[in-house]
């Protein structure tokens, strides 16, 4: 068996990892036993050498493994996460958590998978307690969600319980400024293992790469996205600033490039329209957006979660089309759909 010290040194030869060696690596990164400083080696290493589409597949794979299973098996193949990875640094609002709200208000299985914030002022976790959703939910209660709502939350360390041996390289790695390939697992390895997704990444470069991973990984359908707002800014998600670009995977591979607000059928925005706040904050305009009031909430914000969802119901086959899927959301909208919504979530959770 190849050692942790031995596979960091094929990386710095510049020689890509087989599945078989990956597999091996998983193991030694989540074992107590295993030194800090091998594991921050390997994984500045991997960041150097670059990793594959293949490599970044074959990792999730592997941690998907070890990951707690919620039992939701019987909404999966329905289901669709919508989350970014994190570390933009823009500080915009927390849209893909309004963006899963719209979602399951009409109808389809939403598998939330976030965490705390790390980067910015509020993660999705912590706008999700704000708003009364339990991070500690037993199984059965997520399952109940599930059936009630169309929604739960799965609260990544409650689910990974092996990463607690990767966290203070994580830690230490973040706070020298060193990204790694788990700046891009989150979001690959949701417990509940939805059949489609909208993801977004935090650098183009990456756009193309992982619609490769999660194709490998078999979702049926899906897009990844990132977002320019304007130069010298970058988005993890969809936005009506500035310029997106997508790659879809599954049965949307074809779709790739550019996607902007007018092929929505929305307007253009400012990318101040998306700045958020602290929790406090995100919480008053999650409430005002949700309520279906026009008043308060920025016209770019709500167009930009329009845009989102709308891809998300057109993945989740439930639009023929981006602007079809964009008129559903905002019929949820406007009509209260998703007010009930949430009036439902929060009397279920408390």
């Amino acid at each position: 068996m190849q050692t942790l010290e031995s596979l960091t040194n094929q990386l710095i030869t510049g020689d890509h990892l087989t599945a078989e060696q990956i597999s091996t690596a998983a193991e030694f990164l989540i074992d107590a036993a295993a030194p800090a400083s091998a594991k921050e080696a390997f994984l500045l290493a991997l960041a150097a050498k670059g990793e594959t589409a293949d490599e970044v597949a074959a990792f999730a794979a592997s941690f998907r493994n070890y990951a707690v299973n919620p039992g939701v098996e019987s909404w999966a193949e329905r289901a669709i996460d919508v989350c970014g990875t994190g570390g933009d640094g823009s500080g915009t609002f927390n849209i893909s958590t309004a963006v899963s709200f719209v979602v399951a208000a009409a109808g389809v299985p939403v598998f939330k998978h976030g965490n705390r914030s790390i980067t910015s002022k509020c993660g999705s976790a912590d706008l999700m307690e704000a708003l009364g959703i339990r991070l500690d939910a037993p199984h059965a209660m997520l399952r109940e969600s599930l059936q009630t709502l169309n929604f739960c939350f799965f609260f990544a360390p409650a689910f990974h319980p092996a990463f607690k041996e990767i966290m203070p390289v994580r830690k230490a790695l973040a706070a020298k400024g060193k990204r790694t390939i788990f700046n891009l697992l989150g979001p690959l390895i949701n417990p509940g293992r939805p059949a489609y997704q909208l993801l977004g990444v935090f650098s183009k470069d990456w756009v193309h790469p992982l619609a490769g991973a999660l194709g490998t990984l078999g979702l049926s359908a899906g897009l990844v996205a990132h977002g320019t707002p304007k130069q010298g800014l970058t988005l993890d998600e969809l936005s009506c600033a500035g310029e997106n670009v997508v790659s879809g995977f599954g049965s949307l591979a074809d779709t790739q490039g550019a996607l902007s607000a007018s092929d929505g059928n929305l307007p253009t925005c400012n990318f101040d329209a998306l700045v958020g706040g602290d929790v406090t904050e995100n919480l008053a305009t999650m409430r005002l957006l949700l309520s279906g009031s026009e008043d308060g909430v920025s016209t770019g914000l709500r167009n930009s979660v329009l845009l989102n969802a709308g891809a998300a119901l057109w993945i989740a086959r439930q639009a023929d089309d981006l602007p079809s899927g964009v008129a559903k959301a905002r019929d949820l909208l406007s009509s209260g759909a998703v007010a009930e919504w949430l009036e439902r979530a929060r009397q279920f959770y408390n």
